[in-house]
Parts: C-alpha cells; sequence; structure tokens
C-alpha cells in the first residue's frame, strides 16, 4: 500500500518522495477530520493507473447502534447511479434491442403525444423537455419524502404533464424522469428489473461485489449506512424512503465506484468497447455545446479535463471522479448532508491532488464605455424571461443601470452590458420597444411593473386546481401579500415581481397569473428550476 502510494504521489507532484508522501496523508486526514469518530461520515477512495492507493472510511454507519463506517458500508450514491443506467441501454443497443434514436412513445406508448418526437437520446442527454417527477410533486399534498413512490408511479405522474419544459433537442434541463424512464425501458425490453439485469451484465463483470439497487425500500441491506441530516447540534434521519430507482437509488461503495472507472474506462464494457458512446455528447439544437454524456459530465476542473457526476438523495452525497490526464479516479460517498455548501472536503482534496492549470483570468480587461443617463433610463422597468417567468427589475440609480436587488449592469456598448458572468443586450423590434436578449439566446420580455393594489391582489384570492398534480391549493391574502395555502397546512408568501408575476418567498419557484379575455384571473403557473409552468386552474 504504502509503495502504491509513493508511485501515485510521484506521478502528480514529481518531487520529494518521502516528503510529500508523508505531508499528503497527513493532509488528508486533516481534510477528512471535520468527520468525527462518533457523527455520520464518509468514504474516500482514490485510485491511480487503475489500482486502488488510497481508501478509507470515517464517521459512523448507523447512530443509534453506535455502528463505525469502514470501507464496506453500503452508502446510497445519487445521481452517480444514472451513469449505470445509460450502460444498460448502450449495451442494449449493441445487441440490436433498441436504437437511441427510436421514439420514446415506441416502448412507453401511455406518455402523451406531444406533436415532438422524444428519443431516447434525448433522455440520456437530459434533452427531453420531461419535467423532473419530483419537482412535479412538490407542487402536491404529497411531495417526495412523504410517499412512498415507485417507478410506475413515476410514469402515471408524467402521464398526467399537458406540456414539456423545452422542445426536445433545444435546451439542456436535468430531470430524473428521463432515467426512471430509461429504466421502465430496460425492463420492457428484456424482461428483467434494471437491478437483474445490471447485476448480470455490469456489477458482476466489474467485480463490484458490494452493489445493488434500492428497489425495495423494506429489504435488509447488510452493512447499510443510515443517512443524517443535522439541525442545529441534532442529528436527525433522512433516508431515501422510496423505491424508485434507476436515476439514483445505487447502493455501493467507494471502492466498488472505482472498480467500476476502472471496468468501463479500460474499454471492458461492451464488444467492442462501448467507452466512446458513453463519452459520447451531443450538441443542441442550435448547436450549443451540451456537456452531459452518457450519465456522465464531460468537465473541467482545474485546468484538468474531468469525467465525473455528483449526487445527492435525502441525506446521501456522493461524487466519482476521473481526470484521464493523471490516470486518477477520485470516489466519495457521505451519509450526511451536515456539511452541504461545498464544506465536505472535496474542494480541499482536489487543491491538494490537482495541480491548478486553469487560465488565467482573472484580470482580464474590459473595455468598458460610458452610457448618458437619459439612454439608460429607456432601458428601466421590467422583464421576464419568457420561459422560466424570471422576472428581472431595472433601475437607474447614480447614472448607473443596475437590477432592483443592487447589481450594477456594466456597459461595453452603447446598448450592450456585462451583469455578472452574463452579456445581454437590449434591442427592440416592431412589437416590443425593449427586450434582452442573452448570449445564450435567452429572451427577457418588457412587461408592466407590478401593481400590489388591493383590488388586484382581491382578483387573485380562491380555490385552484391542478390535473397535472392532481392536487387543490387556495390564496388569500396576509399582511396585503398574496398567500397560498395547501391541505398539507403549509403556507407561502408571494413576493410581487411585475404585473401579475410573483416570487414565492425564500425559494426559486415562480408563480404566474393568466388572465381570461376579460382580464380576470383563470389560472396559475408555477415554474422552478427543473419544471416550467405547472398549471393550476381556478376554481368558480
Amino acid at each position: 500500500m504504502k509503495k502504491l502510494m509513493l508511485f501515485f504521489i510521484i506521478f502528480i507532484y514529481q518531487t520529494s518522495v518521502a516528503q510529500i508522501h508523508q505531508d499528503t496523508l497527513a493532509l488528508i486526514e486533516k481534510i477528512f477530520e471535520r468527520y468525527q469518530a462518533t457523527s455520520p461520515g464518509c468514504q474516500l477512495a482514490i485510485s491511480q493507473n487503475n489500482r486502488i492507493v488510497f481508501s478509507k472510511a470515517w464517521g459512523i454507519a448507523d447512530l443509534e447502534h453506535r455502528v463505525s463506517l469502514t470501507t464496506e458500508s453500503i452508502i446510497e450514491a445519487g445521481s452517480v447511479s444514472k451513469q449505470f443506467t445509460a450502460a444498460a441501454i448502450l449495451l442494449l443497443q449493441q445487441t440490436g434491442k433498441l436504437s437511441l434514436n427510436d421514439d420514446v412513445r415506441k416502448y412507453i406508448p401511455e406518455l402523451p403525444d406531444y406533436e415532438t418526437v422524444i428519443t431516447l437520446q434525448h433522455l440520456i442527454h437530459h434533452t427531453s423537455g420531461i419535467k423532473d417527477w419530483g419537482s412535479i410533486m412538490a407542487f402536491s399534498d404529497w411531495p417526495r419524502g412523504t410517499k412512498i413512490y415507485s417507478n410506475n408511479d413515476v410514469l402515471n405522474i408524467l402521464v398526467h404533464q399537458q406540456s414539456l419544459n423545452n422542445k426536445p433537442g433545444d435546451e439542456y434541463l436535468y430531470s430524473n424522469s428521463n432515467y426512471v424512464l430509461l429504466s421502465i425501458i430496460v425492463e420492457r425490453i428484456t424482461g428483467k428489473s434494471l437491478e437483474e439485469f445490471t447485476r448480470s451484465f455490469i456489477f458482476e463483470p466489474a467485480g463490484m461485489k458490494h452493489t445493488q439497487w434500492r428497489s425495495n425500500l423494506n429489504r435488509i441491506v447488510p452493512d447499510r449506512a443510515i443517512a443524517y441530516r443535522k439541525s442545529n447540534s441534532t442529528y436527525f434521519t433522512d433516508m431515501p424512503f422510496e423505491n424508485v430507482y434507476g436515476n439514483g437509488g445505487l447502493l455501493t461503495t467507494a471502492e466498488d465506484l472505482l472498480r467500476w472507472n476502472n471496468y468501463f474506462l479500460s474499454g471492458k464494457l461492451g464488444s467492442p468497447s462501448l467507452l466512446p458512446n458513453q463519452l459520447s455528447v451531443i450538441a443542441l439544437n442550435n448547436g450549443r455545446k451540451n456537456a452531459y454524456a452518457a450519465g456522465l459530465r464531460i468537465d473541467s476542473l482545474r485546468g484538468w479535463k474531468a469525467i465525473m457526476h455528483d449526487g445527492a438523495t435525502a441525506a446521501y452525497r456522493s461524487t466519482l471522479e476521473y481526470y484521464p490526464d493523471l490516470k486518477l479516479s477520485i470516489a466519495w460517498l457521505s451519509n450526511t448532508s451536515e456539511f452541504d455548501g461545498g464544506r465536505e472536503g472535496l474542494t480541499e482534496l482536489r487543491d491538494l491532488l490537482l495541480k491548478d492549470k486553469s487560465p488565467i483570468n482573472g484580470n482580464a480587461k474590459i473595455d468598458t464605455i460610458l452610457v448618458a443617463p437619459k439612454i439608460l433610463t429607456t432601458y428601466a422597468g421590467w422583464y421576464k424571461d419568457r420561459l422560466t417567468n424570471t422576472g428581472i427589475g431595472l433601475i437607474v440609480k447614480n447614472d448607473k443601470l443596475q437590477t432592483t436587488n443592487g447589481k450594477i449592469l456594466v456597459p461595453i456598448a452603447e446598448n450592450e452590458f456585462i451583469l455578472g458572468s452574463s452579456r445581454i443586450k437590449f434591442q427592440s423590434d416592431q412589437k416590443r420597444p425593449f427586450y434582452i436578449k442573452d448570449e445564450n439566446g435567452v429572451i427577457y420580455e418588457n412587461v408592466e411593473e407590478a401593481d400590489n393594489s388591493p383590488a388586484i391582489l382581491k382578483d387573485c384570492i380562491g380555490e385552484y386546481y391542478s390535473d397535472e398534480v392532481e392536487a387543490k391549493l387556495s390564496i388569500s391574502i396576509e399582511n396585503d401579500k398574496l398567500v397560498i395555502h395547501r391541505n398539507s397546512n403549509t403556507k407561502f408568501t408571494l413576493n410581487a415581481t411585475y404585473k401579475d408575476g410573483f416570487d414565492i418567498e425564500n425559494s426559486s419557484i415562480r408563480v404566474l397569473f393568466e388572465r381570461d379575455k376579460k382580464h380576470k384571473i383563470k389560472s396559475l403557473k408555477f415554474t422552478s428550476p427543473r419544471v416550467r409552468n405547472i398549471t393550476f386552474k381556478k376554481l368558480q
């Protein structure tokens, strides 16, 4: 083990072997000492040239029974699971059982006909436009985690959806529904569950002796680590109590994940090797790059090419990363969400193992200009993203154009500005005095400012029902604001943005009220990061 570690450190750092070896081990221990011996913890395994050179576990697997976490403890891998579902589909294509160009309705005819073809290719690369099932149910009385859902339940949810998020192939928009559908397709084609198929054709050939799926939450899984979240100073059990799998649900170990990396990256999956298909990315309809391959992200970290995916289910967290130029793999699994927000130690680990060779562009000079305040004033007002209903308010303050929350728009031309990391341009046509278009082609239309007068808000009061989520809600006014009430006794305050547009307080959810020809409210639509336009019709 020590010899392998020495080789590993020499390869990466090319410097004093003894000193670096000792320091690196000490630094890894220092990074992960945040996982204390009496708290939930993590597994970390590292391989170099397809050989495991470091593997250790920290913390507790089961707080109630005080069972320590080991390198053989079973931890759920969240969305790292997706690459195995994609691999199953690619194996079936290789044997002629399906084609990635097939219409998904060939295998799942229950799905609505959206008058556009959605292919298996779209599902794999998250460009289908099919809404994320968990995000849909967040608007119901039974959000994910409050009811035991299965893959068939997910299909039933999707059958009720009256629209797509986007035209297939137009956008990359992550959706767990895509991979649940792929799981169902494997079962319908082979007559075997995804669990049975992957065990025979992936897990066993790859030597993943500890790996299985959470297809039945009531099944006893020896050595499984319980997942925990922390609130204030107290830990609470936070497990994925559902039978949905294929999008997530892989039960595994960090060492097994490294065995998988060794297997498929060595070209051993499929005959001939399916590796090129696994790493293949497909451009969007407009030719723009989509970096999502077959359940894998083709990315770059610290200037190094990376093949990777992370995951989160309930309080489980995970990542599996491979850096081909270094022949370096990192697998990390944790049974706690305590360190969310980049505090789990992975950033420091990458800093330690990967010399930063990112292009130095922090001091890149931007040529700015001065724009007359009277011109800036013409741009002021409210704009709405026509896809997500997100509102942006612009004002002129101290002769500068800025958002209502204080972000400055830096002018680089009379009608072009830098906002954060985006470049936006003000344009006009015969229909609109001004609209905003960003570098990704997203259009923000000019809309009227919000009117919070009692008469306007009163028009929104009432009960609403959605066929898409089979749920009802009611809206009232409290403290001069609209409030949504659910049957689960939860309520959400709405903050006005533009006319008939609102944000749910302390969330990323947008609400847009729609009016009929008589200007009366007829419905409302919810949009969140993974679903757009979930419609609730106003009841008379």
